[in-house]
């Protein structure tokens, strides 16, 4: 059985309160950020191409109805 002795000091504290380097969960937050970041414009851009699509099919509508309007149907 390995008995470790830890002098009480800044190392050992610290050693205690944050096992791996202080960047690390920055880094983590930055990507779960980033994530969340890219699924929000994911779906902006979703809804900016159906609001489009939707347009455009308004457009085709109309341009239909003129043309039935035109023959006399």
């Amino acid at each position: 059985m390995i008995k470790y002795k830890l002098k009480i000091g800044q190392g050992a504290i610290m050693m205690l309160t944050l096992p791996f380097p202080w960047w690390v969960p920055v880094v983590i937050l930055f990507i779960i950020f980033s994530g969340y970041m890219a699924f929000r414009a994911m779906q902006a851009e979703k809804r900016l191409e159906q609001h489009y699509i939707e347009q455009e099919g308004h457009v085709y509508m109309e341009r239909l109805k003129q043309e039935r309007a035109r023959r006399g149907h």
